[in-house]
């Protein structure tokens, strides 16, 4: 194996931490990575990496020779995306992250279409609603919902994502519909956990002062699609994104509650993708297609 291969290999290992994650991610063993970054380690004279039972680390020249190496491929990958721009045919890989709900409910055809579309793109496609490290993961894309907090990464809006306090018919009669937000305090909400965050309602009445309302409830869950299922229930009032409760609302079987509030700060789905020099014809071709998709979701 020549010496650029085994770069790839210590730079897949350093991202993944561990022998077996670059082994996974390259298609080969562990034993063959474990081999081709010694074989590196012997060509360079140097000991780039710690290696436990439990964890692999860069040594300070491991540090500065990933650092200096990652780029240098990357570069040499823009060099071939050039070459792929000329040839006017999208191809090669890209790695994209999905929300779970949003991507099963409404991002998912639109990704088969591309697919179909653009033949010679290999999309690996990850639907999760954890918070994924775009650099350290390697991925090309993330859709996200809400507020964008890292500044390094550039971001393209899909749409608006409102959050909708909602109930069942049947929880509504028996337990009465709130007026204002500080009524919720004195119902069943059910609470999503997933976002470690307090358990409260943020929001922003028509030329009012943004407030607050701390909830509590009987029903707790880290999964949206589960939430909106004990709503229809009637169990208790829930917070979800549209996405979660549109054709419920639609048919009747949930009910828009605080008509006169919104939850605040408003929030969107955004397109997210690391600041690159150059941006690839397949990616900024999915980019797009997204943006057309999402032009059609029912409360656009």
């Amino acid at each position: 194996m020549d010496q650029l291969s085994r770069i790839g290999i210590f730079i897949a290992v350093v991202r993944n931490e561990s022998f077996i994650g670059a082994a996974r991610d390259l298609g080969i063993t562990s034993s063959a990575v474990s081999k081709q970054v010694q074989n590196l380690e012997l060509d360079l004279q140097v000991k780039l990496l710690n290696r436990t039972t439990r964890k692999v680390s860069v040594t300070e020249e491991g540090a500065v020779f990933f650092a200096r190496a990652a780029r240098a491929l990357d570069d040499l990958r823009e060099a071939q995306e050039q070459v792929y721009e000329l040839k006017s045919r999208p191809r090669g890989p890209l790695k994209v992250s999905l929300p779970l709900s949003l991507g099963i409910k409404y991002l998912g055809r639109a990704i088969a279409a591309f697919a179909q579309r653009y033949p010679e793109v290999e999309l690996d496609v990850s639907l999760d609603d954890r918070f994924v490290d775009i650099s350290a993961e390697g991925f090309d894309l993330v859709v996200r919902i809400g507020s964008l907090e890292d500044s390094s990464l550039t971001a393209r809006r899909l749409a608006s994502c409102p959050f909708v306090i909602c109930a069942s018919p049947a929880y509504l009669k028996q337990h009465g519909t709130p007026a204002a937000p500080e009524d919720l305090t004195r119902h069943n909400v059910m609470l999503y956990t997933r976002n470690n965050a307090r358990h409260e309602w943020r929001y922003k009445g028509s030329g009012k002062r943004p407030g607050q309302v701390d909830l509590k409830g009987s029903f707790k869950c880290d999964s949206g699609s589960v939430l909106c299922d004990a709503a229809l229930e009637g169990i208790g009032i829930v917070a979800l994104p549209i996405f979660y409760v549109a054709e419920h609302l639609k048919d009747g079987s949930l009910r828009s509650l605080l008509p006169g509030y919104i939850t605040w700060p408003e929030r969107d789905i955004h397109a997210v993708f690391p600041p690159n020099r150059f941006l690839s014809t397949r990616l900024r071709l999915l980019i797009d297609h997204l943006s057309a998709a999402c032009r059609d979701l029912p409360w656009e």
